[in-house]
């Protein structure tokens, strides 16, 4: 189970990538650890999640979100390096616009599945978590709550179960995921004024907050007799839905 040719092949392109950055950029130490722990610590957990899924090949639209894997992983090693701007961008945004693709085609094949919904959802929360790092280091470190949000609301369902329930569909929702990814790209883009990148992260966080506070109250009214039942996790619906 888990797609071994896939995953060996994700593999040799994420390689590819650190040694493409390397020639280009001068990727240094720093960098190519962050990389080589991003690849060893993802594959792993893919495995695992394959194989807890029953998961035996991955579908076109999880190979979507692989080649998407790949990539945030560029950013993670741009990220530890402190490298240049312009290919951190270039990485996170094709990463962001084949957000869009993996929904299409996981509908146009009909190869929805909880699997790729979360291994989708993960992979656009680590990208924005990374992003929100990089453009903290520039602007302050309130940026890293926009990252770290989705993380803390999932550590909050531990103590309180009633945050794990499912929550209905939500173009809203979608749509302030996305605008966190793009917020954050422009913010890291070369060439922005300070005062730009702080108004676009700072409504960026308010859209955020926004949405995480209307759905914590959803689930509060839902009642926590229905939290945990059918869904993979705080905001599990998003996943294959061209939204974050």
């Amino acid at each position: 189970m888990g797609d071994p040719a896939a995953f060996g092949a994700a593999a040799c392109a994420q390689v590819s990538l650190l040694a493409l950055l390397g020639s280009a950029v001068g990727l240094g130490p720093a960098g190519w650890a962050a990389g080589a722990v991003y690849l060893l610590a993802g594959t792993a957990v893919l495995v695992w999640a394959a194989r807890r899924s029953g998961r035996e090949r991955l579908g076109p639209a999880d190979r979507v979100t692989l080649a998407r894997a790949v990539l945030v992983g560029g950013v993670v090693a741009l990220v530890a390096d402190g490298g240049p701007a312009w290919p951190l961008v270039a990485l996170a945004s094709v990463a962001l616009a084949l957000d869009l693709v993996d929904g299409l085609v996981a509908r146009g094949t009909r190869t929805e599945s909880p699997f790729g919904a979360r291994f989708d959802m993960e992979v656009d929360a680590f990208l924005i978590l990374v992003l929100s790092v990089r453009v903290a280091s520039e602007l302050g470190w309130w940026v890293l709550a926009i990252g770290a949000m989705r993380y803390l609301f999932v550590a909050a369902a531990q103590a309180a179960p009633w945050l794990g329930g499912p929550l209905p569909p939500s173009q809203a929702r979608k749509a302030v995921a996305v605008v966190q990814g793009v917020a954050l790209v422009v913010a890291a883009a070369p060439g922005v004024p300070v005062w730009a990148a702080v108004a676009v992260v700072s409504a960026a966080l308010v859209s955020l907050t926004w949405s995480f506070g209307r759905d914590a109250v959803g689930l509060w009214r839902s009642g926590p007799g229905r939290a945990g039942t059918g869904a993979v996790g705080p905001r599990a619906d998003t996943r294959h839905g061209g939204g974050a």
